[in-house]
């Protein structure tokens, strides 16, 4: 890639993005950049990754021709409004903020700017990720299949309309912390029937682990998968018809529905 990128905002999701874009060599060091509110963090990011930082939101952006807005929904206006006077018709802009449409940047930068939106998570951090993309009016297949490039080097993407977002961001969005509870509840499980804590850790995420890679790298329903594990009268029917019980899969659903509600709502305030 010949683009040079910076970073509005050195959190998790920022470093996670810079050190998978670094890894995958998809940009030199002198290619990226990051701002942020925090002088220690921005030490940090020169000090481990060698890119260039600055305290001046305006400054960075007129270093790069991609902008990846990495803050929090709260605030957004305050940085929009901040680099506005200097957003540039060469600029695409990317957006991982929950909640915040394309078109409410675009309104605040400039009307004919590129902005692409995107739903990442956590396992980005280790090159697991899951990012859904939605274009806004004025972004090309180029400026995606761009930004493409960059979320695949963290994890693996997919192109949605940007009225689905607020559903990503209740299950992938939010997903890995359902994921991690039921990890916990299966490790305590564990416990109560007499493993020690670090077995039954242990056991608990690398089940997850491969259950989850069975289901992404056969292409089987997880339906199927599951009645593989299943034998007549067997532990695992037991197991099963417990969780039915205590309406599991219900209880999921609803955790979903719950968290794309409320991303509904962060976007009803910022309109």
């Amino acid at each position: 890639m010949k683009d040079k990128i910076g970073f509005i905002g050195a959190g998790n999701m920022g470093e996670a993005l810079i050190k998978g874009i670094l890894k995958a060599k998809l940009l030199s060091s002198q290619k990226v950049c990051a701002s942020d509110i925090r002088e220690t963090k921005l030490k940090q990011f020169q000090k481990t990754y060698g890119i260039k930082t600055f305290k001046d939101n305006k400054e960075l952006v007129s270093q790069v021709n991609i902008i990846l807005l990495a803050v929090k929904p709260q605030n957004m206006e305050e940085v929009l409004s901040e680099i506005a006077p200097v957003i540039e018709k060469k600029h695409l802009v990317i957006s991982i903020a929950a909640g915040i449409t394309t078109s409410y940047i675009s309104k605040r930068l400039n009307d004919k700017i590129s902005v692409v939106r995107i739903m990442p998570n956590t396992p980005a951090l280790i090159q697991e990720g899951a990012s859904a993309l939605a274009m806004g009016k004025h972004a090309t297949q180029s400026d995606l299949k761009s930004v493409q490039k960059l979320f695949e080097s963290v994890g693996k993407t997919v192109v949605v309309d940007e009225s689905l977002m607020d559903a990503v961001t209740g299950l992938s969005g939010s997903g890995p912390a359902y994921v991690f509870l039921f990890i916990e509840a299966l490790a305590d499980a564990g416990v109560k029937m007499g493993l020690s804590r670090s077995v039954a850790l242990l056991l608990s995420a690398q089940t997850c682990l491969g259950a989850a890679r069975m289901v992404s790298e056969t292409g089987e329903h997880p339906a199927k998968l599951k009645d593989m594990v299943t034998s007549p009268g067997g532990t695992t029917i037991c197991g099963l018809h417990a969780l039915e019980a205590g309406g599991l899969r219900t209880t999921i659903m609803d955790a979903v529905e719950a968290a794309t509600r409320r991303s509904k709502e962060l976007g009803q305030v910022k309109k």
